[in-house]
């Protein structure tokens, strides 16, 4: 059954930093890239990071240079650790391979406010 447990979400300010992570079925985490998806209130789901089998990652404009997608396939968990966290940030995290399948976890919302 393909799962995703997506955790690490809350409060911070801006200019803050936040680690959230997600784990995934066995079978889907060691066959699939890995990714991390944000949805904003009112907005479409976006991609946020990549990370592929081999370990070759890509970041959405938006993130690159603050946001680090990681894996770690002793555990099926992929992290997405976040610094210098804006507004704009403010989202519910989803992780799903790429593209994704059609199940989704529950999100982690990240709030980024003062």
């Amino acid at each position: 059954q393909v799962q995703f447990v997506e955790s690490g979400g809350g409060l911070v300010q801006p200019g803050g930093s936040l680690i959230v992570s997600c784990a995934a079925s066995g079978s889907i985490f060691s066959i699939y890239d890995m990714t991390w998806y944000r949805q904003a209130p009112g907005k479409q789901r976006e991609l946020v990071a990549v990370i592929t089998r081999d370990g070759i990652i890509n970041y959405a404009d938006s993130v690159k240079g603050r946001f680090t997608i990681s894996r770690d396939s002793a555990k099926n968990t992929v992290y997405l650790q976040m610094n210098s966290l804006k507004p704009e940030d403010t989202a519910v995290y989803y992780c799903n391979t790429n593209p994704p399948t059609r199940y989704w976890g529950q999100g982690t919302q990240v709030t980024v406010s003062s």
